[in-house]
């Protein structure tokens, strides 16, 4: 072959007289392989690429091979094109191309038409495997053709059957409908209003709602809107028909109602869906604990009988899960029974405890999902859900896990879901999940810090935030509990330690600590054992610590969403706060919002911070225009 003269036609393959097994398929598809065998010039081509000197003596077997299969045959790290080199003795050299890739097998002749052989059986198998799969979808969008047109391939998709989609959606729709059919009937409604609540005329309404941090009702009905109910003024007008929630309360020592509670009571006891937005701190975990009690109590099916939980409260993290069940403990109601589940706890304990039968779930999305998928919890019985501190649960990334177990959770329940914002991913996560709900809302959806704390910012260095914590914390008095957040986990155990051997007693809290440890920092905390936490955004929510009396932001964190749940740790029931927050130059895209948070709290603004926010605005408006300018100047686009 190499003596013979090829003219122009010197580069172009010559097609083997061995044909792949390919080369047999039906006419709609087209061959993955084409073998084919090279010229003199492109046994030279594969100079480098043969191997023993037996193969260099044979021009390279050469065809082409689809790019979507390339990837398969070279394998995971080279793994498989190199098991098909030492199996054959052969040299596999493959060349990008489009649409095509070129395959050069160098070798003895015997050798290489082993490996083509290998190369081939494998394509098969995996084109097959491909085409299974994507059947549905090419019959689907295939495009119509006149019958009588006269190709294979429009006669093959015209003998294909269309799919019915009507018909499928029909068969879904008896699925769901025969999944709940044995279900018992569900209760919702348990709302009595009392004397002085229905007597409370629209002008004392609003008067009440202003007076009370200008709490905000709404309902989000499409159509005709259903009447904001009253607020509840006192326990006893929310739970007259319950002497012993009344008497809990009571032992618990409360005056009266937060504006949060004493407005959604009246929503959630009559049976409707609720989005309450309140900042931290504003009591809403009462706010759908006590109504659920009742919600269990008074469903048609005795509780005994039940054997599965009809209460799920879903939390973004374990030391939120914690505070939940202690309150539901705290305030127990008629024997209802509840466990804690959340990942780094003892998973066999969990185990038991559903096994024994509960009535509230309390748990973080990632351990339940767990439990739920390996059978251990059944949720069919749920009849009253809450999503607690829904942004953050979005944020930390938790909604496939909060999907997956929606779907078990039957879809005439009810559902309350709280936040301390309002951004688009909650609001979304509510049309999906709430049906009909209604909305209420302390003081404005846009984002404002607690009133009860005073703001301090100083603006510094890196360098120097380590002498500024070491000069506030000589300077705190005995009475004094602070927690200092970070934002990583080394910079808090690197913190900590330094304090540590300053003879400062300090605990850490983040993400790496074993449950244990983390348990009990939060204990010696609480209790005052310790009274200085240095911890992640991991406490910036569902740390209950009523003696908190300053916040010190070592390291702002990454949004302005965390900043006020952070600072909302001190100022609690009814206490005054401080927060002191460090600010640095890699700080400065946060400025102005800061800045926004500062003037509507009413607090001090450096002018530093003010100097910071003004030259980000302006960096932001040169970047803006730049890119303006680069469009009109007609810079060529890159294509990749």
């Amino acid at each position: 072959m190499s003596g013979q003269k090829t003219g122009t036609n010197a580069s172009s393959w010559v097609v083997a007289s061995r044909r792949s097994s390919t080369a047999s398929r039906a006419p709609e598809r087209r061959p993955a392989v084409e073998a084919k065998r090279t010229g003199p010039q492109a046994s030279r081509g594969g100079r480098g690429g043969g191997g023993r000197d037996a193969g260099l003596q044979d021009p390279p077997l050469c065809f082409g091979l689809k790019n979507h299969f390339v990837g398969l045959v070279i394998g995971r790290g080279g793994s498989h094109i190199k098991d098909i080199q030492r199996t054959t003795s052969t040299k596999i050299q493959i060349i990008k191309g489009y649409p095509e890739s070129l395959v050069k097998i160098f070798g003895t002749t015997a050798m290489q038409t082993k490996a083509k052989a290998v190369i081939d059986d494998f394509v098969k198998k995996q084109e097959e495997n491909y085409y299974s799969e994507r059947k549905v979808d090419i019959i689907a969008f295939q495009p119509s053709v006149e019958r009588g047109r006269g190709t294979d391939d429009n006669v093959a998709a015209e003998d294909r059957p269309l799919i019915d989609w009507d018909q499928i959606r029909q068969e879904g729709l008896k699925w769901e409908k025969k999944k709940w059919a044995d279900l018992p009937p569900i209760e919702k409604n348990f709302y009595k209003e009392s004397t002085a609540t229905s007597s409370m005329t629209q002008v004392e309404v609003d008067n009440w709602r202003k007076e009370n941090f200008n709490i905000m009702c709404d309902d989000l009905k499409d159509g005709e809107k259903r009447p904001i109910p009253n607020p509840t003024c006192t326990f006893a007008d929310a739970f007259q028909c319950y002497p012993e929630i009344l008497e809990t309360i009571k032992k618990a020592g409360f005056q009266k109602p937060t504006p949060i509670q004493s407005q959604s009571w009246p929503i959630v006891l009559q049976g409707i869906d609720l989005i309450g937005i309140a900042q931290t701190g504003t009591g809403k975990t009462l706010s759908y604990l006590m109504p659920g009690f009742i919600h269990l109590d008074g469903q048609p099916k005795v509780r005994g009988k039940r054997g599965r939980p009809g209460m799920l409260v879903l939390t973004p993290t374990r030391e939120l899960a914690i505070q939940v069940e202690s309150e539901c403990s705290k305030y127990s109601y008629k024997g209802l029974k509840s466990v804690c589940v959340y990942g780094g706890g003892d998973r066999d304990r969990q185990i038991e405890d559903l096994r024994k039968g509960v009535d509230i779930v309390i748990a973080t999305p990632g351990r339940l999902n767990d439990l739920q998928m390996n059978n251990f919890v059944t949720l069919k019985s749920v009849t009253y859900l809450v999503l607690d501190e829904a942004d953050k649960m979005l944020d930390m990334g938790f909604e496939p896990q909060i999907m997956k177990i929606l779907l078990d959770v039957r879809p005439d329940r009810q559902t309350i879901m709280t936040s301390a914002t309002w951004p688009y991913a909650v609001r979304r996560l509510a049309q999906s999940y709430l049906k009909t709900p209604m909305i209420v809302y302390v003081g404005t959806l846009d984002l404002v810090a607690v009133s009860s704390v005073e703001q301090s910012v100083i603006v510094t260095t890196e360098e120097e935030k380590r002498s500024h914590i070491q000069t506030f914390l000589e300077h705190l008095s005995p009475n004094d509990k602070v927690i200092v957040f970070v934002c990583r986990k080394a910079v808090a155990d690197h913190l900590s330690s330094d304090l540590i051997l300053r003879h400062i007693s300090v605990e850490s809290l983040h993400g790496n600590r074993e449950q244990r440890d983390r348990e009990k920092a939060l204990q010696d905390f609480k209790t005052g054992k310790v009274r200085i936490l240095i911890a992640t955004d991991l406490a910036s929510r569902g740390l209950d610590v009523h003696d908190i009396t300053h916040v010190y932001n070592y390291d702002f964190p990454r949004n302005i969403e965390e900043y006020v749940h952070r600072i909302g740790r001190t100022g609690r029931a009814g206490r005054t706060g401080v927060a002191i927050t460090l600010v640095t130059r890699s700080d400065w895209r946060i400025a102005a919002e800061l800045v926004d948070i500062l003037q509507r709290a009413n607090q001090n603004i450096p002018e530093a911070l003010k100097g910071m926010s003004e030259r980000y605005k302006a960096h932001q408006l040169k970047k803006q225009m730049e890119r303006k300018m680069a469009r009109t100047q007609g810079r060529p686009r890159k294509f990749y």
